[in-house]
């Protein structure tokens, strides 16, 4: 990665979203180095793994990680091919942690099959409401209202996507359950930061314990902690993901055209800029326009680095983290700390 330009560099962090029908839509993405698909949609074609192979070949460096929010319940993208699963909550009340593992093992393999490599699950929340609505993002998404229940079932999800090679990624951290709103909406807040160390933070905790490969930060701001949406907080990622809690995997965002950072009248790249200075390694948003946002993004990223808003070394570490997540043999991860670490 050191001949990588910052531009190159800077798409690596990107994932673009791109209808799971039209997949072959995403080539310029592709060649434009965008570090992630985002597949969105409810019935994916049966070549979607040979389309997605197609486009592998595209990338000018390292293919991009596919993926999809197949969480179970109404959360499935593609139950046409790799079948229907249970809401997280149905799964926490009705199985043990045992059996939740082998059914994400069957899940993965079957996502793997069709070409996905990343599943944007499980949900680690706290959460007993009834959503997931406009004001409970959670609800039936969440496998309980006890932290450690979330825990020990959640983590079996993810436990169960990684045996079968797709890569889980645990959200929405520091944890949405109890949260005022929907951020996808508008802006929201989680419960106190007090609050939260004692019951919607402790399934993160464990999950960094465990070695959870990736982590998605949400766009709620943390009452006691940072009044910016976590996703864009120094506070939150920095200095409780990374320092306190320790993790060193991939750290990425929710969307960032979510309605909490568009109230901030922030677009995508100016968003994705803040995202990364504060921590984060890969960004994710929504939008009609990829390619453009894309390029968008890249700009002002090269921006930031000219005038000293982010530096070559975070986005070296960034891109680092994300070869290393898609076990890429390039890393720096053994040679360099991640900026502002000691080591």
């Amino acid at each position: 990665m050191a001949g990588w330009t910052v531009a190159q560099l800077a798409a690596q962090l990107v994932i673009v979203p791109v209808e799971e029908d039209q997949v072959a839509q995403s080539s310029p993405e592709v060649v434009g180095g965008a570090g992630g698909l985002l597949l969105y949609g409810s019935s994916a074609p049966a070549n979607l793994g040979q389309q997605v192979r197609d486009l592998d070949r595209l990338a000018p460096q390292v293919p991009p990680f596919v993926m999809t929010d197949e969480e179970g319940g109404g959360v499935q993208r593609m139950a046409n091919l790799v079948g229907a699963i249970p809401w997280a909550r149905q799964m926490g009340s009705t199985m043990t942690a045992a059996q939740i593992e082998i059914l994400a093992k069957g899940l993965g393999q079957r996502l793997l099959a069709a070409g996905v490599t990343m599943d944007l699950a499980p949900v680690l929340d706290v959460d007993g409401g009834p959503g997931p609505s406009a004001t409970d993002p959670d609800g039936a998404r969440a496998f309980s209202a006890s932290p450690s229940v979330a825990a020990a079932d959640g983590l079996a999800f993810a436990d169960g996507l990684e045996a079968a090679g797709v890569v889980p990624v645990v959200k929405h951290f520091p944890g949405l359950g109890g949260s005022s709103g929907n951020t996808d909406d508008s802006p929201a807040a989680t419960l106190p930061y007090a609050t939260l160390l004692q019951g919607g933070l402790v399934p993160f905790e464990q999950a960094v314990s465990q070695g959870v490969p990736a982590v998605m930060v949400s766009n709620a701001s943390v009452p006691g902690l940072t009044s910016a949406p976590a996703s864009i907080s120094p506070q939150a990622i920095e200095g409780l993901l990374i320092r306190r809690l320790g993790f060193s995997g991939l750290i990425m965002t929710d969307s960032l055209s979510a309605g909490a950072i568009t109230a901030l009248h922030l677009t995508v790249p100016q968003a994705a800029v803040r995202a990364l200075a504060a921590g984060a390694d890969m960004v994710m948003f929504n939008s009609s326009s990829p390619r453009a946002v894309l390029t968008g993004v890249e700009q002002a990223v090269q921006q930031a680095v000219t005038r000293g808003q982010l530096s070559r070394s975070i986005l070296l570490f960034a891109a680092d983290r994300v070869l290393a997540a898609k076990r890429v043999d390039l890393c720096l991860s053994q040679a360099i700390a991640r900026p502002g670490q000691s080591g």
